[in-house]
């Protein structure tokens, strides 16, 4: 790995490792690129962006962490793409998949998940953002398990209900299903986040860490002498993965949530290639 990190792996049966996704494995929110084209695309408006920017904030800070505030988020994004589309949603991933891999990956994420699968161990991405995002990031990266917020779909739009909030303990739901499915032994498994939010889902498994972790999480890391790695080296996904064959967005599609944050972020780093790129 880079930095001279090596994990050494004991021999495998049934076993798999879980990623958390942002900040874990990317280096930035997954979520952040589909908000300035939900925006110009009328679904959202700036007042919505400010308030799921918040909650962003305050969920990456560990202030919206507990089951409450968990659920008020899950609500909210519930009720904000209440009678969406999913052809349009479906339209906008397809248009703007470019602007989300565009966040880099972390080298060093990438390689432990290179060493995880010569091990033949199964890799899972666990995130609280969408399926429709998360699927396609997995799929680049060599990943094809996923377990990511699903909404329910009526009629071709968005119902207002969830179908499964992939946050907090809920990810362990979703570990513990696989699990039970594929007869993985949770104690010979492995789980990576950065997020206190997730110690459920580090407890639930026989080898956690904590990647780049908060405040939190880094306290009790080092409490349980867990290991702590430090991911600092992103690396575009398209430069990393561009000799391989172009991934089609997810056919299965849900909102999740996050997906309405960004806007501002999101212009500047397009007016910065916009002014960067060479002209032809």
């Amino acid at each position: 790995m880079p930095g001279g990190l090596r994990l050494h792996f004991r021999p495998v049966g049934l076993s798999a490792a879980f990623f958390d996704l942002d900040k874990t494995v990317i280096a930035k929110s997954s979520a952040l690129a589909f908000g300035r084209p939900f925006y110009r695309d009328g679904l959202i408006s700036r007042r919505d962006v400010v308030k799921t920017a918040y909650a962003q904030l305050m969920f990456r800070l560990g202030g919206g962490t507990d089951e409450q505030s968990m659920a008020r988020t899950r609500d909210y994004m519930a009720a904000l793409c209440k009678g969406w589309s999913v052809e349009q949603v479906q339209q906008i991933v397809a248009e703007t998949l470019n602007d989300l891999i565009n966040p880099y990956v972390y080298a060093e994420a990438a390689a432990l998940i290179a060493e995880h699968q010569a091990a033949g161990r199964d890799v899972v991405l666990v995130s609280a953002s969408g399926d429709e995002m998360v699927r396609p990031i997995g799929a680049l990266l060599g990943i094809t398990d996923v377990i990511a917020t699903r909404m329910a779909i009526t009629e071709g739009r968005y119902s207002g209900l969830v179908e499964f909030y992939a946050a907090g303990p809920a990810k362990v739901v979703g570990v513990r299903k696989l699990a039970d499915e594929r007869g993985y032994d949770l104690t010979e498994c492995y789980a990576y986040s950065d997020s206190s939010s997730d110690l459920p889902l580090l407890e639930a498994v026989g080898h956690p860490s904590a990647v780049n972790p908060d405040r939190t999480l880094r306290r009790v890391a080092v409490q349980r002498t867990w290991p702590v790695l430090e991911f600092r080296h992103p690396v575009p996904l398209g430069r990393r993965l561009r000799d391989r064959p172009a991934v089609p967005v997810a056919a299965a599609l849900s909102l999740g949530v996050g997906v309405a944050i960004g806007v501002a972020l999101y212009g500047r780093h397009r007016r910065t290639r916009a002014t960067t790129t060479p002209v032809a």
